[in-house]
């Protein structure tokens, strides 16, 4: 399975429980589905000079950046499950990169 397979199947997994959740589980749910999107448009943007790994360690910096400048627990956990969920994004996609390479 592609990873653009794979991701597809995240955001139609993500959408089917995201009706019957509620609180923090419902919006990470809707965090994940909006952050596939905006990879997969990433990866197929014709006009990216930077590689997908590059963008998304890049978001993962600047979130980090984010957490770091928030003192309040509380209102830095949104941002948590965001880096949460770019990770494991980021694990899906680019270790899928590496593999290729390796092949080569």
């Amino acid at each position: 399975m592609s990873v653009e397979q794979t991701l597809q199947k995240e955001i139609e997994e993500s959408k089917r429980w995201v009706d019957t959740a509620d609180g923090v589980y419902k919006r990470d749910l809707i965090t994940r589905i909006e952050l596939i999107n905006w990879v997969l448009d990433n990866m197929k943007n014709p006009n990216s000079n930077s590689p997908i790994c590059e963008v998304l360690e890049c978001k993962m910096n600047e979130t980090i950046d984010k957490i770091n400048q928030i003192h309040d627990t509380i209102e830095a956990d949104p941002l948590n499950g965001e880096l949460r969920i770019l990770d494991w994004i980021f694990y899906q996609v680019c270790s899928n990169e590496i593999k290729q390479f390796e092949k080569l």
